[in-house]
């Protein structure tokens, strides 16, 4: 039985550290450019399937909830509400997983009862599978 971290999760959690330090002392409109250009450049990097989803994704979440800044959360093409991240997607190639995910974080307000999905494996985005992302999207980060 393996313990502790394996090498993605190290790296993610390094990347992670890597963003924190990239905002350090960023304030306003410059922190959310370098979010922008940092959400950007890791759709960028993606390939194929991940990327065509993490595009796809970044359209949706900035036509449905326009007040959400673009960043990274560990590496991930990320989408937040004043610094707090609502929506993500976590590509297949970042633990070598068969899918990747759109997930929702817990400030996402998609409770539904005692309990809720917030992750969606995501192999293609279909016109159904699009029509459902940005329902989710605008329930998650309703406007005001």
């Amino acid at each position: 039985m393996a313990t502790g971290f394996s090498d993605e999760e190290r790296a993610a959690m390094k990347q992670r550290a890597e963003e924190l330090k990239a905002m350090k002392g960023l304030k306003g409109l410059a922190k959310l450019q370098k979010e922008n250009e940092a959400c950007l450049e890791a759709i960028e990097k993606l390939e194929g399937t991940d990327r065509a989803i993490a595009e796809r994704v970044h359209v949706i979440v900035l036509e449905e909830a326009p007040h959400l800044n673009p960043k990274t959360f560990y590496g991930f093409p990320a989408y937040a509400k004043d610094g707090k991240v609502v929506v993500f997607y976590q590509p297949a190639s970042k633990f070598k997983t068969r899918y990747g995910t759109v997930s929702f974080d817990e400030t996402a307000q998609l409770d539904d009862g005692p309990m809720w999905p917030v992750s969606f494996a995501v192999l293609e985005v279909t016109p159904e599978v699009e029509q459902r992302i940005r329902e989710l999207v605008r329930r998650a980060a309703p406007a005001a």
